[in-house]
């Protein structure tokens, strides 16, 4: 995982810089850009590869059993993205982000302008708001974004995750990225950005993650669910993925709770280190970018040999941090893909998708999947590796 200042830089610089600047002082110049300039900023992200329709609801949820850590007062909450399969033809349009928060992700970087937030709060996804559920049970996977970035950076991945019949909850933790909108119109900022930069271990970070997923899966799977579409969960198959601190709280969730039956880390460092005891022969995935081969990721070298179930070591090549999130699609349809990762954007999340589906499919559906066994001629990226 990056700190505050890293961990949007290379994504936001590689999205954003391509954006027409309109000249200091000149107010005008951003409010009314030209057709070429609003054809230029139309951004979409890929399309969902399964057979279903996704239907999205926003979920806001308060643990007052919890003080925040952040905070220091008021009680612990959550927001919620839920996607799941629904049927074709219902719901209407989301937000990919609201302008604010598109406008606080792009000034953390000294990048705000009205162009650029009308931009990147606008990018066209493919869920539908408030769509009706297609009848069934399905797997619930979580998914934990990395620190001080949005939960929408993992959009394609959770569209694609549902549109395969999945239910998928993308977490927002309080006060961990760098605006997040929360109902009465507030926005909670990155407290926790300013504790980490004075030395607060990040470890501090994953752990209460991991409590922040024990508390989401008692509201999503209890006796009296939060979610009225809760019946579509199958509560025996459940399982997290994430990206940088993201991916090390997926693991210690898993360690912490064992509901949570398998897991993948996206290009974090293991920040709550695997248990001596192992996290009992739970299957477990390290998803790396091109430098998290052995030897490059102490945190993995160490964590490797206590990993004691079904496990995989896998990267991508020509490949960065931010590979297994939104940012690099966006990029490459503003025409400037990032030179130290030159893996296209389109690429990054088809692999992506491919990997995490078969992951999954494999250890909730109990399908087996060849495409993990090792290296695929169709995939001449994927690098397998066993230290």
């Amino acid at each position: 995982m990056k700190r505050r200042r890293t961990a949007t830089a290379a994504a936001l610089l590689a999205l954003l810089l391509p954006l027409p600047l309109a000249a200091a002082g000149t107010a005008s110049a951003a409010d009314a850009p030209s057709a070429a300039e609003s054809r230029r900023t139309a951004l979409e992200l890929p399309r969902p590869t399964g057979r279903f329709a996704v239907g999205q609801e926003t979920l806001h949820l308060v643990d007052r059993d919890r003080t925040d850590p952040w905070a220091g007062s008021g009680p612990r909450e959550l927001m919620v993205t839920l996607r799941y399969p629904a049927q074709k033809g219902t719901g209407g349009p989301v937000r990919y982000l609201t302008r604010e928060e598109a406008r606080l992700l792009l000034a953390d970087r000294e990048l705000e302008q009205e162009i650029r937030v009308k931009a990147l709060a606008g990018t066209a996804v493919h869920a539908r708001s408030q769509a009706r559920p297609l009848a069934g049970r399905y797997p619930l996977i979580v998914l934990s974004p990395g620190f001080t970035v949005h939960r929408s950076t993992l959009t394609a991945l959770a569209e694609d995750l549902a549109s395969r019949g999945y239910v998928v909850a993308a977490v927002d933790h309080a006060y961990e990225s760098v605006g997040t909108a929360f109902p009465g119109g507030r926005v909670l900022k990155c407290l926790a950005c300013d504790k980490t930069e004075a030395g607060t271990p990040m470890r501090e970070v994953s752990d209460n993650r991991a409590r922040d997923v024990s508390f989401l899966l008692d509201r999503l799977t209890g006796r009296h669910p939060a979610w009225r579409h809760a019946g579509l969960i199958d509560t025996s198959r459940i399982a997290m993925a994430g990206h940088s601190i993201g991916g090390a709280s997926a693991l210690a969730a898993m360690a912490a709770d064992p509901r949570v039956r398998a897991g993948i880390n996206m290009d974090g460092g293991l920040a709550t280190p695997v248990p001596e005891t192992g996290i009992d022969a739970r299957p477990f995935m390290l998803l790396g970018a091109q430098d998290g081969v052995p030897g490059g990721n102490e945190s993995w070298d160490r964590g490797w040999p206590r990993l004691d179930g079904w496990k995989r070591w896998i990267t991508f090549a020509d490949s960065g941090h931010f590979t297994f999130s939104d940012f690099p699609a966006l990029a490459d349809q503003l025409g400037l893909p990032d030179p130290e990762a030159p893996l296209p954007g389109d690429r990054s999340v088809e692999l992506t998708r491919r990997y995490v589906a078969a992951f999954f499919d494999q250890h909730l559906k109990g399908r087996p999947q060849p495409l993990l066994d090792g290296p695929s001629p169709e995939a001449p990226e994927v690098r397998f590796h066993t230290p």
